[in-house]
């Protein structure tokens, strides 16, 4: 699994509340906010930035059980926050990255302290010299440029590259503890491809989520705030990954904002609304919802399936239409006393093998072309299953749904989807830990 460098965003941003912005109502103005580059990097820019000076105090600022931060400490925080993220800073937004900065600077203590119980796990040198060379390639630049970069920020490498130990020890820690937990089964991964199935005929929308929880930042005008501040540095060029990674507390955050598809319906109508009037490569307006604010980057669009597919077999008693009512109830009858015996595999043989009866292999067909009595069956049966008697004007039919799938649109195999299930519990698992080790610690502020 891909090290994902910055786990410790919380929604900070929305703590820029010294910024005075005037808020109009969501349907007085457009949806989107600007356009962003999708070629932006993703990290550094080629130029280094100036060191921005910091007004802090010296000495220790706070401490965590038995370790402690200092003003330095916090400033060396402060400077990879504003690199990192390139949110230029301001009168209004610095006490922001402070709070950002502190917060990140407790759960990494607190990571240490944990690390330090397990002897055996020991990050090696080896290890952060490949995370950074990946960081310089991703921007297209070498290990030494990138050191250099951060360096003439006022950033000491050697403070980089401890950070970045202590985060892939606690990555390493995580998966460890929690792989066997986060396991999938095949039941769970069957019903995620049912859902995916069922979706692929909606609108879908690929997008970047930033979510700013009111609750963490002193109320939803805070959060309101806060999230015009990041979209006004993110037009101006801040990347949405880097911003998503430090900022936001959707679970998203980790892999920069990447919620994936989303299906149309499954949503809040405010949000729905936004994605629809959102054209691709377009970011939103702050969406205010209950308990906090979005911010959507529309990466792409797609129209769902053309074709919804199915495959199914019959077993059949011939009646014309103008048979008896109690013509019809035998002929269901009959059928009823089979039907639990039947199966996708077994129910032509068995259809041969008795008077009376006639099976067929209807093949793979898209339901809208079936009759209008067997579309509920193909649209909702569970796949292997057989129906109730279904009349029609040719007969009593017993039918049994042996798959479904979508056509126009790529799904993912079974695996991709156990692999991505996997991520997502093993990501709520390790928040969970981390949110137990902030509970019991003993954190202090000094004055």
């Amino acid at each position: 699994m891909r090290f994902q460098r910055y786990l410790t965003g919380v929604a900070i941003a929305a703590l820029l509340a010294g910024s005075a912005v005037a808020q109009t109502a969501p349907g007085q103005q457009p949806a989107a906010a600007g356009a962003l580059n999708p070629a932006a990097p993703s990290a550094t820019p080629q130029s280094p930035p100036a060191a921005p000076t910091f007004q802090l105090a010296d000495g220790i600022l706070a401490t965590v059980n038995d370790s402690v931060i200092t003003g330095y400490d916090l400033r060396q925080r402060m400077l990879l926050l504003i690199a990192m993220t390139q949110v230029q800073p301001t009168p209004e937004n610095i006490p922001a990255i402070q709070q950002q900065a502190i917060n990140a600077l407790i759960d990494e203590r607190l990571q240490n302290q944990e690390l330090a119980k397990y002897e055996e796990l020991v990050v090696s040198d080896e290890e952060v010299d490949r995370e950074i060379a990946a960081m310089a390639q991703e921007v297209g630049t070498t290990s030494e440029n990138y050191l250099q970069y951060l360096a003439q920020g006022g950033i000491r490498p050697q403070t980089f590259r401890e950070q970045l130990r202590t985060q892939i020890g606690w990555q390493q820690l995580v998966g460890g503890r929690f792989q066997s937990r986060a396991r999938v089964s095949r039941g769970a991964v069957d019903a995620a491809l049912r859902q995916i199935n069922e979706a692929a005929t909606k609108k879908q929308y690929l997008i970047g989520e930033i979510y700013i929880e009111a609750s963490r930042v002193g109320g939803q005008q805070a959060a309101m705030n806060g999230a015009n501040q990041l979209v006004s540095q993110m037009v101006q060029g801040a990347p949405f990954q880097a911003v998503a990674q430090q900022f936001s507390a959707a679970p998203s955050a980790t892999r920069g904002g990447d919620a994936g598809w989303v299906v149309e319906g499954t949503i809040s109508p405010t949000l729905q609304q936004a994605l629809d009037q959102l054209a691709p490569g377009q970011l939103s307006r702050p969406i205010p919802v209950e308990g906090g604010v979005y911010i959507i980057y529309m990466r792409d669009k797609r129209e769902g399936a053309s074709a919804s597919l199915v495959s199914m077999k019959q077993v059949m008693v011939e009646l014309p239409e103008t048979a008896t009512e109690a013509d019809v109830a035998a002929a269901s009858q009959r059928l009823e006393a089979i039907r639990p015996q039947l199966t996708c595999d077994n129910m032509l043989g068995r259809a041969r093998s008795e008077q009376g009866l006639l099976g067929a292999d209807l093949g793979e067909s898209d339901v809208q072309n079936l009759a209008p009595q067997f579309q509920q069956v193909a649209r909702s049966a569970e796949i292997g299953s057989v129906s109730s008697p279904v009349r029609t004007p040719l007969g009593v039919h017993l039918l049994a749904v042996c798959g479904r799938r979508v056509g126009g649109t790529e799904v993912p195999d079974a695996r991709a989807v156990e692999s991505q299930l996997f991520r997502q519990t093993l990501a709520t698992l390790g928040r969970r830990y981390m949110r137990d080790l902030r509970e019991d610690a003993l954190i202090e502020y000094k004055q």
